[in-house]
């Protein structure tokens, strides 16, 4: 009974949702589900990859160039000189100078995804905008930068590496004892039968039995360590690859502002099964975190899980991302 209550709440609460998975023979990378995967994707397809495609059509019609002209045939008898100093001065300076315009647009970035933001300035400098009536530069300021979510402060989540499972910790969300809410990840097909069930269903050695939930729309700050060997937590559609090293605690953070259902796995050779411990986040609404949260306090995983797994399953935009 508890289950179909928690599929019915997922049910009224549901929003459209979407599934960032890998696809075979797919090209480029997963949708954007992030400012930060929106700015890694810019910074790649629309100007590196013109950078990398000029200097291999240079490079190919110098290459024919040379086969052409200075064969043996065209060019029997070769001129003898050791060195061109024009030519040397152009092959330093022009890659030195190709290397600065694309570290000009990759520091920012890089730290963009790196620094933590700090909301009260987010807030504070939002607001100076539009009191000084600026509304081109807070329209600008608020691409990459979010106050209304800033407002309501960062939703932090550890995630621990282990051989070869992740475990989820919560330090915000806290018992009548001052414990956490915590459980372990692990991926739900090693092991399973062939039978077309439920669970075979779901995105092969992706899929996990009690997934990482977080709010649509709120600054996600999680930290990650491990508790054995290097392991690496990664959500392609986030943009976001941080290294979970023992002894160590990494930060990173995102926001994510549709709601669905986002896989990821251990980038890491970590192990034996390393194949086998993916990550799967599921983007819900606030009220729906709350009631997943009080569920998961409870100790009732399982109605926990189905209740946000309902939600992922609603909408056809669930489907493959290859296929929207």
């Amino acid at each position: 009974m508890r289950h179909f209550i928690a599929a019915l709440c997922a049910s009224i609460l549901a929003a459209p949702a979407f599934a960032a998975t890998p696809v075979d023979g797919a090209l480029g990378f997963q949708p954007a589900a992030t400012r930060i995967a929106e700015r890694v994707h810019f910074f790649h397809d629309d100007y590196v990859m013109w950078i990398i495609t000029a200097i291999t059509i240079f490079v190919s019609i110098l290459l024919v160039w040379v086969m052409v002209r200075y064969n043996s045939k065209a060019n029997p008898v070769s001129r003898k000189f050791s060195h061109n100093s024009l030519i040397e001065v152009i092959w330093t300076v022009v890659p030195a100078l190709i290397l600065v315009a694309i570290a000009g647009l990759s520091f920012p970035n890089l730290y963009y995804q790196d620094v933590v933001p700090n909301l009260e300035k987010i807030q504070t400098e939002s607001a100076a905008l539009l009191a000084d009536g600026k509304s081109a530069e807070y329209e600008r300021y608020t691409k990459n930068n979010f106050p209304d979510a800033a407002a309501l402060g960062f939703v932090n989540v550890k995630a621990q590496g282990n051989q070869w499972n992740w475990t989820y910790s919560y330090p915000d969300i806290v018992d009548a004892d001052g414990f956490p809410l915590e459980f372990v990840s692990n991926g739900i097909h090693k092991g399973t039968s062939a039978d077309p069930t439920d669970t075979d269903m779901r995105p092969r050695n992706l899929a996990v039995d009690y997934p990482m939930v977080i709010p649509v729309g709120r600054y996600i700050r999680y930290y990650t360590a491990a508790a054995d060997v290097i392991h690496s937590w990664t959500v392609p559609a986030f943009g976001v690859k941080t290294d979970a090293v023992p002894g160590r605690l990494n930060e990173g953070w995102f926001l994510v502002d549709e709601p669905g259902v986002y896989y990821g796995q251990c980038s890491e050779l970590c192990g034996v099964d390393h194949a086998y411990m993916p990550i799967e986040v599921r983007v819900v609404s606030q009220a729906q975190f709350d009631a997943w949260a009080e569920m998961m306090m409870a100790g009732d995983y399982d109605a926990a899980a189905a209740s946000v797994r309902t939600m992922a399953a609603l909408e056809p935009s669930t489907q493959l991302a290859a296929n929207n």
